[in-house]
Parts: structure tokens; C-alpha cells; sequence
């Protein structure tokens, strides 16, 4: 049986106040492209130094862990980039910043935990997405006309075979 790694009392060597995108992009575990794309979109500053190299204040670590987790309850970069627009003068999100913004988030969360359930329950019906190719648009969507009630799968959103004028 092998020994187990003895367990270091070194306290963790802190980070330096600028990070290189390879120490960022593995603190932040993200790919390193990943971080030049967040930057490409405005969601992140660099500076440049010798050779035109990248570097990261260290509070690019926060910015990258709030991208990640407004990303992981399903938000747009474009409604991530204008909720880190909002704050004043482009400043790092504090607790308090996340907590404002998860509130004004919330509505649009629920929606969208609304449209999966449906999703979900409805998997096996027409959702009035126009492709009519299911035997069910024929009945539930002739002719695409849940294209009247707007772009996308209309039914899916709410919306009814009898709001778009079908008789079923």
C-alpha cells in the first residue's frame, strides 16, 4: 500500500498582483482561449508587457468565477457583459454586486426554468417550431401557422395550437 502524501503546514504561496494568462487560466480553470475571447468581448483587461505578453491584475480571478457562474445559470456573455457594464467604473463584482444582480436575474431564471419543465413534459409533442417533419405538425402546426405567433418553437414558449387558430 502506497503512503499517503504527507500534508504540507506551508501556508499556499500567495499569487503575485499580476497574473500571466497560463497562471490565471489555471487558477480561473478555464482554457487560456477561453480568457482571450472573455477579453475580445470587454469582460476582461490586460495589460501588455515585454513582447506583447498578456498579464491580469488578480482580481480577474473574481471577474473570471462570476463569467463562470452567470454562464453556468444559463446567461448570455452579452447579458453577463451588461450586468459588469452597470457596475461603477468597470470595477471587479463584490458579493453584494452578485447578490444585486442575481436578484434582477431571477424573473428571467424562473422563465427559463419554466420553458425546461415544459421542454421536459412536452418532449413528445409538436412544439411549433416550423420544421414540419413530425406526423403531429400536421395536425397541431399545418402549415407552420404557429409561425403567425412569432420566431421559434411557440408552443414550447406558452404559446397554443388554438392562439395560432388551429381547431385540434
Amino acid at each position: 500500500m502506497a503512503s499517503p502524501i504527507p500534508y504540507s503546514k506551508q501556508p499556499p504561496k500567495p499569487l503575485p498582483e499580476m497574473l500571466t494568462i497560463g497562471q490565471l487560466a489555471t487558477r480561473g480553470g478555464i482554457a487560456a482561449s477561453a480568457l482571450r475571447f472573455y477579453e475580445s468581448q470587454g469582460l476582461l483587461e490586460s495589460t501588455r508587457v515585454d513582447h506583447n505578453q498578456r498579464r491580469y491584475h488578480r482580481d480577474a480571478l473574481r471577474r473570471v468565477a462570476f463569467i463562470r457562474a452567470a454562464q453556468t445559470v444559463g446567461l448570455s456573455l452579452d447579458e453577463i457583459k451588461a450586468a459588469m457594464d452597470s457596475l461603477p467604473n468597470g470595477r471587479t463584482p463584490t458579493r453584494d454586486d452578485w447578490q444585486s444582480l442575481a436578484t434582477a436575474w431571477k424573473a428571467q431564471l424562473d422563465e427559463r426554468i419554466r420553458l425546461i419543465g415544459r421542454l421536459r413534459d412536452d418532449l413528445d409533442s409538436c412544439i411549433g417550431c416550423g420544421c414540419l417533419s413530425m406526423q403531429t405538425c400536421a395536425l397541431y402546426n399545418p402549415s407552420d401557422i404557429a409561425y403567425s405567433l412569432g420566431h421559434g418553437a411557440q408552443y414550447l414558449k406558452g404559446r397554443t395550437p388554438a392562439d395560432a387558430g388551429v381547431q385540434v
